[in-house]
């Protein structure tokens, strides 16, 4: 597959993930019964990455994992939603990384997160795919040496280098925060980032920093976001839906957003877009097998925003 002026490279997490829904999580230690499980190809890039490919990109994902027996369906599951994973990278002797998830009756989900640090070591200069070949490139924090070495890059290339900014250790996010050209971030990560609790007030902390743009996504309150030529905080606030699983919202939130500037979208139509795309995800059991199709996007976004 030959890269479009469209493609954008995801960086980052590839896992197995195992999803539970159990009707009542609350009652603290003790045995719950599931009414259901799934097991899928996950991680933040990758979800991200399946969003991009739904919404009508091609894009590409760099990740590692093991050589272990878990590692060929992952890869596989992702070709099958029109992702590249020829950067995919197999380590010797490492094994895949796993997330254990339990999702509520409400949605919301609990994760226990497991990474190989052999698997997740920094890559060598030479395994850095062609960044100047891509439109933007996005990155999450669960693989610092291959985020860090990709988003350098697009920013020396004059790519949008966006940061998937999530709860990660203090030094991760500002190694990654400072080569980022966007940074958009949970509001959980940002107050890592800036001791801030208010998502405003860390958007626009974050963008005086770096002098990048800033979002800070806060759920259901919505999307904070300024630029070094806004001089003003805005709100995209989501669109109204039934929520039956939040799990992987966030990364499908990313992927449309990296889509849409990859296409030449402003950021604030790109974060509609994406605030869309995110929404119709949480109407859907499973992470990223939630993520939408380009028409209901384009649909519910319209309805909701007006364009």
């Amino acid at each position: 597959m030959t890269p479009s002026c469209e493609d954008v490279l995801f960086v980052g997490a590839l896992t197995l993930d195992s999803l539970y829904r159990v009707d009542d999580f609350s009652r603290g230690p003790g045995k719950y019964i599931a009414r259901e499980k799934l097991d899928t190809a996950s991680g933040m890039a990758s979800n991200a990455a399946t969003a991009a490919a739904r919404l009508g990109g091609r894009p590409a994902l760099w990740a590692s994992v093991g050589d272990d027996a878990a590692a060929p369906a992952l890869i596989g599951e992702i070709v099958a939603e029109g992702v590249d994973c020829r950067h995919v990278r197999r380590v010797s002797g490492g094994r895949s990384a796993t997330a254990t998830i339990v999702v509520d009756a409400t949605g919301e989900r609990w994760v226990l997160v497991d990474y190989d640090p052999r698997t997740q070591a920094v890559p060598s200069a030479d395994e850095l795919p062609p960044v100047h070949f891509y439109a933007a490139v996005m990155a999450d924090v669960r693989w610092p040496g291959a985020a860090k070495m990709a988003l350098e890059a697009a920013r020396h290339v004059g790519r949008p280098a966006i940061l998937d900014a999530d709860v990660a250790p203090e030094d991760v996010l500002t190694l990654l925060a400072a080569s980022a050209t966007h940074i958009v971030a949970s509001a959980p990560a940002a107050e890592i980032l800036t001791g801030e609790t208010s998502p405003g007030a860390a958007a626009r902390r974050l963008c005086a920093r770096h002098g990048c743009f800033a979002c800070v996504t806060d759920g259901g309150a919505g999307a904070f976001w300024t630029g070094p030529d806004t001089g003003e905080i805005r709100h995209v606030v989501p669109p109204r839906v039934e929520v039956v699983d939040t799990n992987g919202a966030g990364d499908v939130f990313h992927g449309a957003f990296a889509q849409a500037l990859a296409e030449g979208r402003s950021p604030e139509t790109a974060l509609r877009f994406a605030s869309a795309a995110a929404a119709l995800k949480c109407t859907v059991v499973g992470g990223r097998l939630g993520a939408p199709n380009r028409q209901r996007t384009l649909e519910l976004m319209k309805a909701s925003y007006g364009e």
